[in-house]
C-alpha cells in the first residue's frame, strides 16, 4: 500500500504536534526527568519569589507544571491547539496556558525568564522564522532577564542515532526510521493499521556557534553551558544536550 504523506515539508510541525498520535508516541516523557530538570535550573537560577517566567513551546505544560510547583507565575505557549487543551486540563495553579507560534511576537518587557525546553526549536524551513523566533524571545524579557534553551547536541545525536525501531501503542504499531544530512535530523513515523500514514519530523542541525550568532544579533549574552539535565560541564562529543543560558544585556 503507498504510503500517505500527511505533513508537508513546509509545515509539518503545525500538523503534527496536533494529532492524537503524536501525543500517544511521546505521552510517556518522563514527568520525572522535567522535575529534575527544572530543580536543579530553581537551584541554579535562583529567581526571585516574584518572578514571572514563560515555557516557550510547552506542549502539554510538562515543564511548566514544576515551574509553577516552585510557586512562580508561568505562562505556556504552544502552536498545538490539543496540547494547550491537555495543559489547561490539568489546572495547575500559578500557570496558564495559550495557543500561540512563536513565530509572531507575543509581548514586550513582561518576563524575567524565558524556557525553551527539549528542543522546540529548529522546526523552520528559514533562517529568518529562526530569527523572529529570538527577536521575539529578546523583546519578551525584561532587562537582565535569562533565556535558558535546552537543545540537542549535534554532534552527540549524529553519532547516537537509533536508525530504526518500532514501538506498539494502543494497537497500533508505530514504524520509526532516523537518519541525517548536513543540515537536518530526519524522523520518518509510519502509523501503520491506520491506512499507512506517515508523519516526518525535521530539525536543524545548529551547534553553539549558530546559537551565540543569534544570540548576540538580539542582545543575549551567553553565560553558562551545560551538556545535560544535571547541569554538567557541556562536551561536544559526550553530552546528550546542549543547554543554553543567555542573559539580555
Amino acid at each position: 500500500m503507498q504510503i500517505q504523506e500527511l505533513i508537508t515539508q513546509k509545515q509539518w510541525f503545525k500538523e503534527w504536534f496536533n494529532t492524537s498520535f503524536y501525543h500517544k508516541l511521546y505521552r510517556n516523557r518522563n514527568e520525572g526527568e522535567a522535575k529534575a530538570f527544572v530543580d536543579n535550573l530553581i537551584n541554579l537560577l535562583q529567581p526571585d519569589k516574584n518572578a514571572t517566567m514563560l515555557d516557550l513551546g510547552c506542549g502539554s505544560g510538562r515543564h511548566a507544571r514544576q515551574l509553577a510547583a516552585h510557586g512562580y507565575k508561568v505562562t505556556g505557549l504552544d502552536l498545538a491547539a490539543s496540547s494547550i487543551s491537555e495543559a489547561k486540563s490539568r489546572n495547575t495553579p500559578g500557570a496558564q496556558f495559550y495557543q500561540h507560534d512563536m513565530r509572531v511576537p507575543f509581548c514586550v518587557s513582561r518576563f524575567n525568564y524565558v524556557f525553551n525546553f527539549f528542543t522546540s526549536f529548529g522546526y523552520f524551513n528559514t533562517n529568518e522564522e529562526n530569527n523572529d523566533v529570538m527577536n521575539n524571545i529578546s523583546m519578551s524579557l525584561k532587562p537582565n532577564g535569562i533565556l535558558v534553551m535546552d537543545y540537542l547536541n549535534v554532534t552527540y545525536a549524529e553519532n547516537n542515532t537509533l536508525l530504526q525501531e518500532e514501538k506498539e501503542i494502543d494497537g497500533v504499531i508505530y514504524s520509526i526510521r532516523r537518519w541525517n544530512d548536513d543540515t537536518h535530523f530526519y524522523k520518518n513515523i509510519k502509523i501503520l493499521n491506520k491506512n499507512d500514514i506517515a508523519f516526518t519530523e525535521k530539525v536543524q542541525k545548529l551547534t553553539l556557534p549558530d546559537f551565540d550568532l543569534m544570540f548576540k544579533r538580539y542582545g543575549l549574552k551567553l553565560i553558562r553551558i551545560a551538556g545535560d539535565y544535571f547541569l554538567n560541564k557541556y562536551d561536544i562529543e559526550t553530552s546528550p544536550r546542549l543547554i543554553m543560558i543567555a542573559e539580555k544585556v
